[in-house]
C-alpha cells in the first residue's frame, strides 16, 4: 500500500504538465509533430522484421532523409501498450505550413526515385501490406522544458510515452503555472540521470484538444522503474517540509482532470532520421 501510495504521488507531479497547454508552448520557433498509429497486418504470412526493416529503409533513404521538410522521424514499437499489433510513426516539422510541404516534396521524389509506374505500384504495393488499413493521425505542437539527448545511440531505447488530459480551470494563473512548471522541470526532469531526454507535446490538432502527451526516453524497463523513484526523490527534496509539498499539490491539482494513460514503445534506430533537428 506504501509502494502504490508512493506511485500515486509520482503520478501527481507527473500531472503538473497537464496545464493550460498555449501557456507552456515555445515562445520562439514551436514544431510540430505528426504521429499515425498504425496496425500489422495479422493476416500476412511469413512475417518478417527484417524484411519490413528492409522496405521502410529504402523509403527512409530515397525519400524521407532528402526531404528537407521533415526534420526527424521514429518508428516506435509495441512494448507495453493495449495493443500488440500497435506501432506508431512520428515526423517532425518546423512549421505547420511544411506539413503540406513536406507532403508535396514526397510526391516528387517518389516519382523520382521509382520513375519507373510498374516497378513504384510494385513496392508500395510490398509496403503497404506489412499494415492493417485501420490507422489514426494526430498533430501536437512543442512545448518548452525539452531534455535534449545528450547523444543518440544506435541501439534501440524506450519510448515512455504518457498522455493526460489539460482541466483548463478558469483558477489558473500564467504566473502560478510558470512558476510551479519551470521549477519542476529543473530540478526535477533536467536532474533525472535515468531520463535521457524528455519532449513534452500539446494538442494541436486531432480527436482530443485537452491531450497532452509527455515522451520520456530511457534505456531501459529497469531504467524507467529508477526514473519513477528518483523523480520523486528529487521533487521531495525541493520542499523544506512536508507542509510545503502538501501546498504545491494543492496548487498543481487543479490544472488537471486526474486522467492519464501510460505506453512503452521500442525505437528502431535505423529507421530514423535526426541529423536535421535543430539544437535549441
Amino acid at each position: 500500500m506504501k509502494k502504490t501510495s508512493k506511485l500515486l504521488g509520482i503520478f501527481l507531479i507527473f500531472m503538473l504538465f497537464s496545464i493550460y497547454p498555449l501557456l507552456a508552448q515555445e515562445k520562439e520557433n514551436p514544431m510540430y509533430l505528426t504521429v499515425t498509429t498504425m496496425h500489422w497486418n495479422m493476416d500476412q504470412e511469413d512475417f518478417s522484421m527484417k524484411d519490413w526493416k528492409a522496405v521502410e529503409k529504402e523509403f527512409l533513404d530515397k525519400v524521407t532523409s532528402k526531404n528537407e521538410y521533415i526534420l526527424a522521424t521514429n518508428y516506435g514499437l509495441h512494448h507495453m501498450t493495449a495493443d500488440n499489433t500497435e506501432l506508431v510513426y512520428v515526423q517532425l516539422y518546423k512549421s505547420w505550413s511544411d506539413i503540406e510541404k513536406a507532403g508535396e516534396k514526397n510526391s516528387e521524389l517518389i516519382k523520382a526515385a521509382w520513375p519507373d509506374k510498374t516497378k513504384r505500384e510494385a513496392y508500395f504495393k510490398k509496403r503497404s501490406a506489412y499494415y492493417a488499413d485501420k490507422h489514426s493521425d494526430e498533430i501536437y505542437v512543442t512545448m518548452s522544458g525539452a531534455k535534449q539527448r545528450a547523444e543518440v545511440s544506435n541501439d534501440p531505447v524506450l519510448f515512455y510515452v504518457r498522455k493526460s488530459h489539460f482541466a483548463f480551470s478558469e483558477e489558473g494563473t500564467d504566473k502560478e503555472f510558470n512558476e510551479l512548471r519551470d521549477g519542476f522541470l529543473k530540478e526535477v526532469i533536467h536532474k533525472n540521470q535515468y531520463i535521457k531526454g524528455y519532449y513534452p507535446y500539446a494538442h494541436a490538432w486531432g480527436s482530443d484538444r485537452r491531450d497532452y502527451v509527455e515522451v520520456f526516453v530511457v534505456n531501459s524497463l529497469a531504467d524507467l522503474e529508477k526514473a519513477l523513484e528518483e523523480m520523486g526523490n528529487l521533487n521531495k527534496a525541493r520542499f523544506k517540509n512536508k507542509a510545503d509539498q502538501k501546498t504545491w499539490d494543492k496548487k498543481v491539482a487543479k490544472y488537471f482532470t486526474g486522467y492519464h494513460g501510460d505506453y512503452v514503445y521500442k525505437s528502431v534506430p535505423e529507421l530514423a532520421k535526426s541529423s536535421s533537428v535543430p539544437k535549441k
